[in-house]
């Protein structure tokens, strides 16, 4: 059998080309953002400006391992004007007990405390009623905020204009002790800056960064706050505010320390949360296509369209290969022929992205564990999209709230 030509050839091309073009794209995009906006920013200068309030707001669900640790963090930032809510979500470990302890011990912490887990956008919501300050800074239960990350993330909201609506930092990984995580390192580093940075240059992005973004409150409450029914809160949000012509920024210098999972299995549940989150927005936002004045969510709306079909093809291509191969040579030598090139390329998107990134968390020693990823991560990130659709589709139509369970922190903190 050809593969290489006829309706086969025209699956494996799109399957071949499809990445080895977006790689180029986010390349490109990547390097653009640097030389056109990222080089032009100056240093803000703290003590000259009259900082606002905020409000930060953390929602927790078993959080026993890091609250502790994250709240003395935040308590210890520098920043002048601030309270820290915390939003306990009907926790079933120590988490209320902790919670309360913090509040007797800090004078700017308040507590809330929600008898049944609700969902993360649930707590968000209930933490904004409670604020006080027009600008709401909101982390995971186990981020450590760098101590000018709030001070980078606020200033875009003066220099940028009324319209902005977010402003995303950067998360950046702290436990680093395992093969997983170190791979997730890099990942973050690169993959995630690469697509923030060219997203941002077109105009729109695929979502904030949950574990660490600010918000306008005015213009939270100008799209209906977070989606309840959502499980990525943080995707479904964006997407709100962008319809509405909010701005969302990504603000690259405001680093947030974050833990990540360090097992298979925590790996795939963290993707399959994100990509059924994904396809949750891309199902309950498809008009836009219809709308002139979205187009410049079109872009983004048909990468992700795209990604998912190309998941599929992926999958279909390399079981026609599996079933018709003569000889294991003859697998091994079609497998090899088109990999080569992806990791190729793969490997030089990961280098660039990192030197840029490197700028801000100093993570270029760690590229050689980005050999693991283009092996490793595309066939798992592949599968987790094609396990995700029909999860996706069955909530889009199921509704009620999106609770969330006990996140996997990783095996152990560096």
């Amino acid at each position: 059998m050809n593969f290489f030509s006829g309706p086969y050839g025209v699956v494996a091309s799109f399957v071949f080309w499809y990445p080895f073009l977006m790689a180029l794209f986010w390349m490109a995009g990547s390097i653009l953002f640097l030389r056109t906006k990222e080089n032009k920013q100056n240093d803000i200068d703290i003590d000259g400006f009259d900082w606002p309030m905020i409000s930060i707001l953390v929602p927790c669900y078993n959080e026993e391992d890091t609250i502790m640790e994250t709240v003395e963090n935040l308590t210890g930032l520098s920043y002048p004007k601030k309270e820290i809510i915390l939003i306990n979500d009907g926790s079933t470990d120590q988490t209320t007990y902790l919670l309360e302890e913090l509040s007797k011990k800090h004078s700017e912490v308040r507590v809330i405390q929600l008898e049944q887990n609700q969902g993360k956008a649930n707590a968000l919501q209930v933490g904004l009623f409670a604020s006080k300050a027009e600008y709401l800074v909101c982390v995971d239960a186990d981020a450590l905020l760098a101590d000018t990350a709030p001070y980078y993330m606020v200033h875009q909201f003066f220099v940028s204009g009324e319209r902005v609506g977010a402003v995303t930092g950067s998360p950046s990984i702290r436990n680093r002790n395992t093969l997983l995580s170190r791979m997730q390192l890099v990942e973050y580093a690169s993959i995630i800056g690469a697509i923030k940075r060219t997203q941002r240059l077109l105009g729109k992005v695929m979502t904030v960064s949950g574990v660490v973004v600010t918000f306008r409150k005015k213009a939270l409450v100008d799209v209906g706050l977070w989606d309840r029914d959502m499980i990525t809160e943080d995707i479904a949000v964006s997407w709100k505010l962008q319809k509405r012509f909010w701005d969302v920024r990504y603000e690259p210098r405001a680093i947030c320390w974050m833990l990540v999972p360090e097992t298979l299995s925590g790996i795939w549940q963290q993707r399959i949360r994100w990509a059924q989150g994904g396809q949750e927005v891309v199902l309950r936002h498809w008009r836009i296509l219809f709308s002139w004045k979205q187009r410049r969510l079109w872009l983004i709306f048909l990468e992700q369209c795209v990604s998912t079909i190309w998941a599929f093809s992926w999958l279909f291509i390399t079981l026609v290969l599996i079933f018709s191969a003569n000889t294991f040579q003859d697998l091994l030598f079609w497998l090899t022929l088109t990999s080569f090139f992806l990791v190729f390329i793969s490997m030089i998107q990961l280098f660039i992205s990192l030197v840029i990134d490197s700028r801000h968390n100093g993570v270029m020693k760690y590229y050689l564990w980005a050999a693991w990823y283009p092996a490793i991560y595309w066939m798992v990130n592949t599968l987790v999209v094609v396990v995700a659709l029909p999860r996706a589709i069955k909530s889009r139509y199921k509704g009620g709230y999106a609770v969330w369970s006990s996140p996997d922190r990783g095996l152990k903190k560096s």
